[in-house]
């Protein structure tokens, strides 16, 4: 799984640094916390799908929306993802790795209609860590990956540093269950449709 070391925040731009430490602190949750829906906002803005991450969280708590375009747009953010995978050059013997990917998203995009968000984000945790190794191959599993695709390009070195902290909301308090089991929902939704946003406008 990718890495989650809250060393990592120091990779962060300065300017940036303060939004993204909003969104995932450098010393995680405390044990009735997790990312607001106000740091993924702030976070999305950074990325540049501010407007199209407002109009999709818009339409998942609207409840007067039509859960079809839901599904439109996780079809649409399919789509877009099998094409990026299909895109990706690999050696001839990584070739199953990019099938056996594609083969995860039907399961991945099933564990969202039925809302179970906290497995969602540990399985997006995973397909982020495939699809890194299709990007960069060995790069991605070194410890200064971050780094590199900050020397890339910043909104791309943002978005694989949101991928590695992701997976280790499983280890906060934002598991959901007790009390605010509603309000943590949300907060997970918002962190998980925030990656399937800016992927689906890769």
């Amino acid at each position: 799984m990718l890495s989650c070391d809250p060393c990592i925040h120091k990779t962060v731009p300065e300017e940036y640094r303060h939004i993204a430490e909003a969104l995932f602190p450098p010393k995680g949750f405390c044990t009735d916390q997790g990312p607001s829906i106000e740091a993924a906002r702030g976070f999305a803005d950074i990325l540049g799908i501010g407007a199209d991450y407002m109009r999709l969280l818009e339409n998942l708590s609207d409840p007067r929306k039509p859960c079809g375009e839901i599904r439109h747009f996780l079809k649409h953010f399919q789509n877009n993802l099998d094409l990026l995978i299909q895109k990706t050059w690999v050696e001839k013997a990584d070739e199953a790795r990019k099938e056996q990917l594609q083969d995860r998203i039907p399961g991945f995009i099933a564990e969202i209609e039925r809302e179970q968000y906290p497995q969602a984000l540990a399985d997006f945790s995973l397909i982020l860590e495939e699809l890194a190794y299709l990007f960069f191959g060995a790069q991605s599993r070194k410890e200064d990956f971050t780094e590199y695709t900050f020397r890339i390009d910043t909104q791309m070195g943002l978005f694989w540093w949101y991928g590695q902290q992701i997976g280790g909301l499983q280890q906060t308090g934002c598991c959901i269950q007790t009390q605010n089991c509603e309000a943590r929902a949300s907060c997970l939704k918002a962190v998980l449709f925030l990656g399937i946003c800016y992927l689906t406008n890769f």
